[in-house]
């Protein structure tokens, strides 16, 4: 396998899967076991039950497997960024390196990748810098990793010339993802370009998925150049492209 992006969410899977399992099984020994109608009725809705639990953490991840990229979504961010000429690119929330991978092809040779995450393998199984690191690697990016904050960038300011934030900011409270987007603010150099891809999701406010993180960009001191909701790989998304204010052409 090419890639290896690690199992999302595999704590909460692996305890669905395991409970489920074990409903089924034990179900399917207490029927066999069992000449009583009613004990094996019973042991039929058990088994029912374990089977459903665990078969939709296993369908789930059999929909989107540890090593598929579905680079669609990432090249139609790319396609809308000025990174032919980017020096540096600052990838936040990066994780294992899927975004990373996706945005690959579109990256200069010469230009400074960086990416940026928390590392947090309780979430993703195997999260961590080195993982990200080998990803990039295999995809032909030399990329530098950082463990950090989104909140609170190592990076000095006006240093970057195209930030991006994929699929991250729906994953952080309202706050958090405020002051992400007000630090990518602080470190886009003039002229530079803030791509966000994000799944039509708010933070639990009713308003259009668009619109909402099309206001949250503008909020953090971006003028907001160009607001799409895409369909690719079968999902929704929403991308926004913004300069730093007053620099939008």
């Amino acid at each position: 396998m090419p890639y290896d992006f690690g199992v999302y969410h595999w704590r909460e899977r692996g305890r669905r899967i395991a409970a489920g399992g074990l409903a089924a099984l034990g179900a399917a020994a207490v029927a066999r076991r069992s000449d009583a109608l009613a004990v094996r009725l019973a042991a039929a809705g058990v088994g029912a039950w374990g089977a459903r639990t665990a078969w939709s953490p296993l369908r789930k991840l059999a929909e989107s497997p540890p090593w598929r990229i579905e680079p669609s979504k990432y090249r139609a961010l790319a396609d809308r960024l000025p990174l032919a000429g980017a020096d540096r690119l600052l990838d936040v929330g990066c994780g294992t390196g899927r975004s990373l991978v996706g945005l690959a092809p579109a990256v200069p040779a010469d230009c400074d990748a960086l990416g940026l995450d928390v590392f947090d393998d309780r979430v993703i199984l195997g999260n961590g810098p080195g993982l990200a690191r080998r990803n990039a690697a295999r995809a032909g990016l030399d990329v530098a990793v950082l463990r950090g904050d989104a909140a609170r960038l190592p990076l000095a300011g006006n240093s970057v010339d195209v930030v991006t934030a994929c699929r991250v900011l729906h994953d952080l409270p309202a706050d958090a993802a405020d002051a992400a987007l007000g630090e990518a603010r602080r470190v886009c150099r003039p002229g530079g370009r803030l791509g966000v891809l994000e799944l039509p999701i708010t933070h639990g406010e009713r308003a259009d998925p668009a619109d909402y993180w099309c206001e949250r960009v503008h909020r953090a001191g971006f003028a907001v150049e160009r607001v799409e909701e895409l369909e690719c790989d079968g999902r929704s998304y929403v991308v926004v492209i913004a300069a730093p204010d007053g620099e939008s052409a």
